[in-house]
């Protein structure tokens, strides 16, 4: 990618596909905010349908993410500086965005870029339904000029009931354009388990675009939370195991430093909690 990605929304589709104990797979339609964290007041007052720390038809609020403070940049900028990283360029955050002042972000992603440009590092952010979150920085490691970015680690958070654990994140991310893809793919000790895809188009951070992705997606909100609890009934109706949910949560945020490696060094503050929702699916 030549020169930052600004500030935009993405219109696609979700996929998951779960390729054991029992298969099982579902798609659907949704549209994200790609925003600049540098730039967030900046919209604001600029759009009439998104908002930022307060109501609106489309909104933003920095506490739905991180430690749930009011300056997301900053909190981000501290775990980069803390793991090693330069820290000194702008970060923008995929999400999707309160419709009609709810949301749930099952991956929030964060793409760290210093100040020559260069993407250092990605966060991960991941929630599940139970009021938890806990992230994941990882090194952007350079490769070949717009391939793909692979990153791995292990799992911290217990976000589905048919998923324990002791299990393995792969990611594989295309640096945001016109196109945005990012695949996760998670294994156990035996091997895959379970894909989820999003890929979507650019569109434009304009009102006209906001009006159109909320007219064509009215309930994308209350469908992501209905496809969650019904995918999951479906899995339990399949006979899929349930795991039981560990007593201690972890962290908030799990770390790999600038030169990368294999093993996360995982923050012992209190994890992040966030509004439980009952049931997670995948």
């Amino acid at each position: 990618m030549t020169g930052l990605p600004a500030s935009c929304l993405y219109v696609g589709k979700v996929m998951h596909a779960r390729l054991k104990p029992a298969k099982h797979r579902f798609v659907y339609r949704v549209f994200s905010l790609f925003l600049d964290l540098d730039s967030l007041a900046t919209h604001s007052k600029k759009l009439r349908f998104l908002s930022v720390n307060r109501f609106n038809v489309l909104s933003f609020h920095e506490r739905d993410h991180g430690d749930g403070s009011t300056n997301l940049k900053d909190w981000v900028r501290g775990h980069l500086r803390d793991a090693g990283y330069a820290a000194d360029g702008p970060i923008f955050i995929q999400c999707y965005p309160r419709l009609w002042g709810y949301v749930f972000n099952p991956l929030s992603v964060y793409y760290c870029y210093t100040q020559s440009g260069m993407l250092e590092a990605i966060l991960h952010e991941v929630s599940n339904t139970f009021g938890d979150r806990h992230s994941y920085l990882l090194p952007v490691i350079p490769g070949g000029e717009g391939g793909p970015i692979h990153q791995s680690c292990a799992k911290k958070l217990y976000v589905s009931p048919f998923n324990p654990v002791d299990h393995r994140y792969d990611f594989k991310v295309r640096e945001p354009d016109d196109r945005y893809a990012i695949g996760i793919r998670e294994f156990d000790s035996e091997g895959e388990v379970l894909v989820a895809t999003f890929d979507g188009r650019r569109r434009a951070l304009s009102d006209g675009a906001l009006a159109r992705a909320v007219l064509t997606h009215p309930l994308m909100t209350l469908k992501v939370i209905m496809a969650i609890h019904w995918e999951a009934f479906r899995l339990w109706r399949k006979g899929v195991p349930v795991a039981k949910r560990p007593e201690q949560p972890v962290g908030e945020i799990s770390v790999q430093g600038p030169a990368g490696g294999s093993a996360l060094a995982t923050d012992q503050s209190p994890a992040i909690q966030t509004q439980e929702i009952r049931v997670s699916s995948c």
